[in-house]
């Protein structure tokens, strides 16, 4: 049996994946033998959460140990490079091959493209095969392999992710290694092999969650298939494995947005959580987080303790004996006696701001502080919405599939999506009240409380400025100027 002197590390990120997309968490709607299986052999954290509730934004933390406002990934508009890491931030890859490790992605980047100084094998990853964008086709795929690309042969893209895994693993069994395989399933398009789908569809489901599903059962024959190269290559026993998700599942008619007496297509599960993907409830930004090392982690137990995307850069830093070379401070905290199972007494407060473009904490914006949390709704429009400085040409190379979105809505609706641009006379429609919530007697956040506890609102209200402007002067002294859409827009 193989044996490196520091630990393995595979971090597996799946893209829109919630709780309840799990079989063992589902009551058996999704067949995940190996994620099930990693639930049993390892540590499941219940209330572990993503850095945002939107891709880019999530990833950055996650890469960096900094809330993603700090390096300028505030959204997932890659045209504009408001996606991209800031060349200023240190990775956890960089830090990892500093320490002699060998460093790979295979999968989805999403945290810059359109320029090599942004994408992954400059930001410390000796090996990518993947695609730096925020999406792919499963079948038409181009992957990007180092400086070379390799287009489909018509293998579905999630089969050959975990191949590529496999094969890294091979590559660099006898080193010390540091891989993230960050699977696109399964986010959009809605696509894999009909057989899988098949079978879904005969027990009642729509085809939308029978494909999504299909997806997710893929992608965990995948991840059976690298968890047997672990073995077979003898160093299943010194490797890390994490499973986790970059936010929560794309509900595209989330039941908590409906108006009385509409029903909604979708039966996907999501454990009871309210909110989705691009939200900041619990169902936006609540994710899994699956944690399996032999004989160092206690196996088949769940912990509820709160941890955070940030957490990870140094937790694993401190698992591995890696020192961390980033001359920007952490955000995160070292878990690792949350992970031995001891009680965090004085356990930090975590904070989530989103909306396009514009960053503005009036909009789906969150702070939580022990077993509470207070959200600052998402006000009407800031989701989607009319900008003409920035999609006014037809032929624009810089019209998102976004800006599309938003354009059409407003055609369809004439005057329900504001202009909100940083500019005098042009602002926010008005914040929505706060609410607040105990998560510990109700994680649905069924209940608001805000009224029953000012003095609570009050400061978490505070709090949750104080941060922003904190995280906000950051973002503002990036000097690149496609960190500022303002300088993309006078350009």
């Amino acid at each position: 049996m193989i044996h490196t002197q520091k630990p393995n590390v595979l971090l597996i990120v799946a893209d829109d994946m919630g709780y309840g997309d799990f079989g063992a968490f589902s009551e058996g709607r999704v067949n995940t033998p190996n994620l099930d299986r990693l639930v049993e052999e390892g540590l499941c954290m219940q209330q572990h959460y993503s850095g945002s509730p939107i891709c880019s934004p999530a990833r950055a933390a996650l890469l960096t140990g900094r809330y993603p406002h700090r390096s300028g990934a505030i959204t997932q508009h890659d045209l504009f490079g408001l996606d991209r890491i800031a060349l200023r931030e240190t990775t956890i890859a960089d830090c990892f091959k500093s320490a002699g490790y060998r460093t790979g992605l295979v999968g989805k980047w999403h945290n810059g493209s359109l320029d090599a100084r942004f994408e992954p094998n400059a930001r410390g990853f000796d090996e990518f095969a993947g695609f730096c964008g925020g999406w792919s086709d499963y079948y038409k795929w181009s992957l990007q392999k180092n400086d070379t690309i390799e287009t489909g042969n018509g293998d579905y893209l999630t089969d050959v992710l975990s191949q590529q895994a496999c094969d890294f693993v091979d590559r660099h069994k006898e080193h010390p290694f540091f891989l993230m395989l960050t699977y696109s399933a399964p986010h959009s398009p809605f696509q894999a092999p009909q057989t899988v789908i098949d079978r879904y569809l005969d027990r009642g489901f729509d085809r939308i969650t029978a494909t999504t599903y299909a997806m997710i059962e893929v992608m965990d024959d995948g991840i059976g298939r690298v968890l047997d190269k672990l073995d077979a290559d003898g160093v299943a026993e010194n490797t890390i494995v994490m499973f986790t998700s970059d936010n929560g599942p794309a509900f595209f008619n989330p039941p908590f947005m409906m108006q009385p007496g509409e029903n909604s297509y979708n039966e996907r599960f999501n454990a009871g959580l309210k909110g989705s993907k691009g939200w900041v409830y619990e169902g936006g930004i609540r994710v899994p987080m699956v944690l399996r090392y032999p004989g160092k982690i206690p196996a088949n137990r769940m912990n509820h303790d709160l941890a955070h995307f940030t957490d990870w850069m140094p937790t694993l830093m401190s698992l591995c004996g890696v020192d961390n070379i980033s001359d920007c401070p952490l955000d995160g905290h070292d878990l690792t006696p949350q992970l031995m199972g001891e009680i965090l007494l004085n356990p930090p407060r975590r904070f989530w701001q989103w909306n396009f473009y514009y960053p503005s904490i009036a909009t789906n914006a969150a702070v939580r502080d022990g077993d509470w949390k207070l959200v600052r709704p998402m006000i009407s429009g800031t989701r989607y919405y009319k900008n003409p400085d920035l999609y006014a040409s037809p032929d624009s190379e810089a019209r998102t599939q976004a800006f599309i979105e938003a354009d059409i809505r407003e055609r369809e609706h004439p005057g329900s999506i504001q202009d909100i641009l940083p500019v005098p006379g042009i602002r926010y429609p008005d914040a929505e009240a706060p609410e607040l919530y105990n998560i510990a007697n109700d994680p649905g956040e069924q209940h608001n409380l805000a009224d029953d506890q000012p003095d609570r609102v009050h400061r978490l209200l505070i709090e949750l400025e104080t941060w922003f402007e904190s995280v906000e002067e950051d973002r503002r002294s990036i000097d690149d100027p496609l960190h500022s859409l303002e300088t993309a827009r006078a350009s």
